[in-house]
Order: structure tokens, then C-alpha cells, then sequence
């Protein structure tokens, strides 16, 4: 393996540029004796000029005795044995290097399933091991704030320097050992606007399905990590670009086919919608990102229902439990967040119903819903994803009414 080093005329980084927590606990762990360095996303952002999230540490100390070092710490994971130092609200993360390994005695620290997927990775090792465990080459870039070096053993350096997103190791192996993998190189390649290299592409075209083997809980959070980080919309066209989308959401992939202008959808609108807050400096909520995301399924089999006569009301109640129960095999949706897409599912309706708004203080009930500011807010989605009038006109009222409210609340 060829390691490079790379000093400050090099990489141009700072000390200062890393968190006060972070370089605190590099120096305890210095301090005892210990290897610590930055690794992963955060030297990557530095050196594209980019502000990290989060700032994680690797280190030769395995997590019993980091535990033994700092009070403030607590042991996590079984998949990865993982050390979170606390400091409030700030959590950084240290992971001990880890290796390859086909010692028998280490079997019951790294365990690879059937199907080749990682279920358990806690063999410890050198940093020359842990840099070839890493998932691509510019994330396995090590750097000592102390002396303000860079350390790389994957060409990592150039290849960020060129643009170059690499796979460390052979595709169909790694992403067999983590399908998510594949979902963080069409991110990576969104966010830093590196072109994946063929062999990439071909596998992931060939290895897709394996995505329908991560756990439902995790594939939750990762699809807002791909689609709730201001670049949404560019991801989601990638991940359909690589038949990825429809092996986490095979009922909206369905339902879009089906639809006769697939880029005019409400997803699109939904997407844009939240990139612009996110970008802007505001939140962006999961649940009405998955509202937005399994809305053409719920919509379709509602009017299934409807055609069988089944009343309104109980149709949207039985699409809306159908639908995210289906869900629930692809990614996890908690019950607060599915009672919440049901109701502004369901909310709907009410906003498109005359007759609701001509009904004895119908409009005031509407109106002061708690559920009213999102619903009104998805139906405006909706006017601009569809040609309809009935959501045109529902769409218009509701925006008279909302201006004419709020300033009358104003002049009070």
C-alpha cells in the first residue's frame, strides 16, 4: 500500500477549522498515548471548501478504553461498536480502526451473511487496514490536526483533487457488504458533482435489488439524508436515472410510470418546494416529504375504492392504511409520522369539498385546524403539479381565505 503524507503547503487546512470538542478529544486521546485523527466527510468537505457536519474521529484506541478517558462518554452500536463523546448537544463520534480478517478466532466480531451483507464489523486493526475498509477513496483521508498532516493510502488526495469518484475495492464486493453504498455514491456524486466511473454504474445497475434486503428502519433514515438535504430533486432524478428509486418505493415507481407527464408530478413540486426552504435556511419536514412521496399510490387506490362506492371518507381511511402498510416492507415509517400523512392525506378532501365550505361555520372549522397549514400547503402543491379545477379552485379559495384571515389578525 502507498502511503502519502501531505502537509499544510499541501492541503492548505488549519487547526482552527476543526471543532473546539473535536480537537479536545484528538488531544486527550494524543495525550494517553493513542492514534486520533479526523477522517471521513469532514477533512473531504474542508478540502473542497465546504463546512462539515459533523467532525469524526478514528483511532487506534479500541472503545473500552476511550470510555476509560472520557466521563462524558457512552458505547453504541453492535453492527459497529462505536464511542459518542457528549459535549450537550454536540455529539462526536470516534470510531477504533478497523480490518480485514480471517482469523477464526475473530469470526464473532466480523460476520458477513449469505446474501455477502456486513452484519457485524468489529475487528480492529491498523490505520492502514481501516483506510481499505473505508467505502470510497476521498473519504479515507486522515488528518492530524496536532501536525497538520494528511494522511492517505488510497490516492484519496488526487482523486478529490480530480474530481474522481472511487469505489476502494471491488464494486460487487462492497456493495454486497452495505447495498446503502450504493445510494451514498449517487449522492456523493449530486453533492460534489463527480461523475461515477462505469464500473460503478454497471454495478449498481446489476446489484440494485439488494437495497430490498437493509432494514426497513434504516432505509427510512437514509432517504432523508438523500432527499432532505437541498439537492432532492437532482438526487431523486439520479436514483431513477439508476433504477434505484423504485427498489425503495416500488408503489410510487409504479404509479408514475403509469402517469401520462411523469415530470410534472406532485413529487417534483414537493422536492423543489422543500430544496428551496432547506436552501433558504428553513426546515423541512419527513412527513410531508413521504406524504409527497407515496401520494400518486394513496391517490389511485382511493379511486379504486370510490369506483367500488365505498364512501369518501372510509375510502381515504382504507388507501391511506393499505398504502403505508405496504410501505412499511421498504423503508420503516414511524406511527407518529404515518398518523400524520394520513391526516393531511385525508385533509384533502375537506379542502376540495364545496359543500364542506358552504355548511354553518364549515369554513372557520376548516380554517382553524390545527392540520390546516400543511394541507393548505400540499394542496398548493398539488395546483402547481396538475391541471385540474377542482384543485385549481379549491386551491384559489383557500388562498383568498388564508390572506383575508391573516389580515384581519393583523389589524387586531
Amino acid at each position: 500500500m502507498n502511503k502519502k503524507i501531505y502537509t499544510s503547503e499541501d492541503h492548505g487546512l488549519i487547526s482552527r477549522q476543526i471543532s473546539k470538542n473535536a480537537l479536545q478529544v484528538i488531544t486527550t486521546l494524543t495525550n494517553a498515548g493513542y492514534e486520533a485523527y479526523i477522517v471521513g466527510g469532514a477533512v473531504r468537505d474542508l478540502l473542497l471548501n465546504k463546512s462539515p457536519k459533523d467532525f469524526d474521529i478514528a483511532t487506534n484506541a479500541h472503545p473500552e478504553q476511550i470510555k476509560r478517558l472520557f466521563r462524558n462518554c457512552r458505547l453504541v452500536g453492535r453492527r459497529f461498536r462505536l464511542a459518542h463523546i457528549l459535549f450537550g448537544r454536540d455529539v462526536i463520534e470516534v470510531a477504533t480502526f478497523r480490518a480485514e480478517s480471517n482469523d477464526d478466532n475473530a469470526k464473532q466480531d466480523r460476520k458477513v451473511d449469505d446474501d455477502g451483507f456486513l452484519v457485524r464489523d468489529n475487528v480492529y486493526g491498523s490505520i492502514e487496514d481501516d483506510a481499505v475498509r473505508r467505502d470510497f477513496t476521498l473519504n479515507a483521508l486522515y488528518y492530524d490536526p496536532i501536525h497538520n498532516i494528511i494522511i492517505d493510502y488510497t490516492n484519496g488526495f488526487e482523486d478529490l483533487k480530480s474530481g474522481s469518484l472511487k469505489l476502494i475495492g471491488k464494486p460487487d464486493v462492497r456493495f454486497r457488504e452495505d447495498p446503502v453504498r450504493m445510494l451514498r455514491a449517487v449522492r456523493f456524486e449530486v453533492k460534489l458533482g463527480f461523475a461515477l466511473p462505469k464500473d460503478l454504474v454497471e454495478a449498481i445497475h446489476q446489484m440494485s435489488y439488494l437495497l430490498q434486503t437493509v432494514s426497513p428502519a434504516r432505509m427510512f433514515d437514509e432517504v432523508i439524508k438523500l432527499l432532505l438535504n437541498g439537492q432532492g430533486n437532482a438526487i431523486y432524478h439520479r436514483l431513477r436515472h439508476y433504477h434505484l428509486f423504485g427498489q425503495i418505493f416500488p408503489q410510487t415507481e409504479r404509479a408514475l410510470i403509469e402517469l401520462d407527464n411523469p415530470k410534472e408530478h406532485l413529487l417534483i413540486a414537493a422536492l423543489n418546494n422543500s430544496d428551496n426552504r432547506i436552501n433558504d435556511g428553513f426546515g423541512a419536514s419527513s412527513y410531508f416529504l413521504y406524504a409527497a412521496l407515496l401520494w400518486e399510490p394513496f391517490f389511485d387506490e382511493y379511486h379504486v375504492l370510490i369506483s367500488d362506492n365505498v364512501a369518501s371518507n372510509e375510502a381515504s381511511t382504507i388507501a391511506a392504511d393499505k398504502i403505508l402498510r405496504k410501505q412499511q416492507d421498504y423503508t420503516m415509517i414511524p406511527k407518529r409520522i404515518s398518523s400524520q400523512i394520513t391526516d393531511l392525506w385525508k385533509y384533502q378532501f375537506r379542502l376540495t369539498n364545496v359543500k364542506a365550505r358552504k355548511q354553518k361555520g364549515g369554513i372557520g372549522k376548516i380554517l382553524h385546524h390545527p392540520r390546516f397549514k400543511a394541507a393548505y400547503d400540499f394542496l398548493l402543491l398539488r395546483k402547481d403539479a396538475y391541471e385540474s379545477e377542482e384543485i385549481i379552485d379549491a386551491a384559489n379559495f383557500w388562498k383568498k381565505t388564508w390572506e383575508r384571515n391573516a389580515d384581519s389578525q393583523e389589524r387586531q
